[in-house]
């Protein structure tokens, strides 16, 4: 059976030009909007938010591009569908600005480890205790920890001894989430800020 080169080359054009075809013009939200909304009968709302009333998507569209704006489909699964005449450039650059403006009042709160010696010295405790007001006062969280060395396992009460100094240290601006505990070689205590309990 032998093929037509010239027919292969309609049928390979077809395929290709149907394939390259948007189906539908959606944005990065999912949106349909313009000639992608497709309905048959569709619940249309002005861009002052009054209501137009049912109508097709072809009359909605005509509408809009009448007042040099977009159609815009927000509820898909009301029945019917809900579209909006808006600018939707507008539209999506207050809304970038509304979530970059979340975002940036948006505080993280991150756990801080502080290390402590377990025969630590009166100065670097003190140091030790502003680093961990600092960090308490930014709204994080702390995590102490004391390291037991070799025969320093056999005196768990001198680690306690320097967790509950430094929790007292530390009264008017923390709270203890989590009291001293032994984890492995390592005592362990968790505190949290006061003010961010608020």
């Amino acid at each position: 059976m032998q093929v037509d080169p010239c027919n292969r080359t309609v049928i390979c054009f077809k395929y290709f030009t149907w394939r390259c075809l948007p189906i539908a013009k959606k944005d990065s939200k999912n949106q349909l909007i313009n000639e992608a909304i497709r309905e048959n009968q569709i619940r249309v709302v002005d861009s002052d938010g009054s209501q137009l009333g049912l109508m097709s998507s072809k009359d909605a569209q005509h509408m809009a591009y009448e007042r040099d704006l977009d159609l815009v489909m927000i509820s898909p699964n009301a029945s019917p569908p809900v579209c909006k005449i808006m600018d939707y450039g507008k539209y999506n650059f207050e809304q970038a600005k509304r979530e970059k403006e979340a975002r940036k009042n948006q505080h993280v709160v991150e756990l801080k480890e502080i290390r402590l010696g377990l025969n630590i010295d009166k100065h670097d405790f003190d140091t030790k205790a502003g680093h961990a007001t600092r960090f308490l006062q930014e709204g994080n969280k702390v995590k102490v920890s004391i390291r037991f060395r070799g025969r320093e396992l056999g005196h768990p009460e001198i680690g306690l001894n320097t967790m509950a100094r430094f929790a007292e240290a530390l009264a008017e601006v923390a709270n203890v989430d989590k009291a001293a505990k032994m984890d492995g070689r390592t005592m362990l205590m968790f505190l949290s800020s006061k003010a961010a309990a608020k």
